[in-house]
């Protein structure tokens, strides 16, 4: 099989690889790059665990051939960790329990996080309705939603915060 040599940022650092052309996003990041973060789940794009960003948008990384990201930037759930933007949201998953298995988690931290930088003010409605592409089969979902609208809350009366002392 041709192989095809792309070249893209991944978590802020430069790649070049060679692929093979019905490779998918989600397994060059897990088994050429040894990212494990995001998962292949349903590979339908259906279930949510494969989720990574794509020029700054999540995508379901079962649906993106890694051809398709030549010239382009990934973010993983491991680029979004350890750059620190989301440490309230995963602490917020830590004590709600909305991390049980950890399937899951990756994905719907990376929906959570677009979520919260899309959409600062949503609701709880707004919330159910943005994860529900995520499946998660251990929490009932009710906690992911509480974690969610924890960490909404906290950055609005930062917010509100910072402008009152303004």
């Amino acid at each position: 099989m041709e192989l095809h040599t792309i070249a893209l940022t991944v978590n802020g650092q430069s790649q070049r690889h060679s692929v093979e052309p019905r490779q998918h996003l989600v397994d060059f990041v897990r088994g050429v790059l040894g990212l494990k973060g995001s998962h292949t789940g349903c590979e339908h794009g259906v279930c949510g665990a494969c989720t990574v960003r794509l020029d700054g948008a999540i995508v379901r990384g079962c649906l993106v051939l890694a051809v398709q990201v030549d010239g382009k930037s990934v973010e993983t759930i491991e680029g979004l960790s350890e750059s620190g933007a989301m440490r309230d949201l995963q602490q917020a998953f830590l004590d709600r329990n909305a991390l049980q298995c950890g399937y899951c988690t990756s994905g719907m931290l990376m929906a959570a996080s677009e979520l919260i930088a899309t959409q600062p003010d949503a609701n709880r409605e707004q919330v159910r309705r943005w994860i529900s592409g995520n499946y998660c089969r251990c929490t009932g979902y009710q906690a992911i939603v509480d974690a969610i609208c924890d960490v909404l809350a906290e950055r609005s009366s930062a917010r509100n915060d910072e402008g009152a002392a303004a």
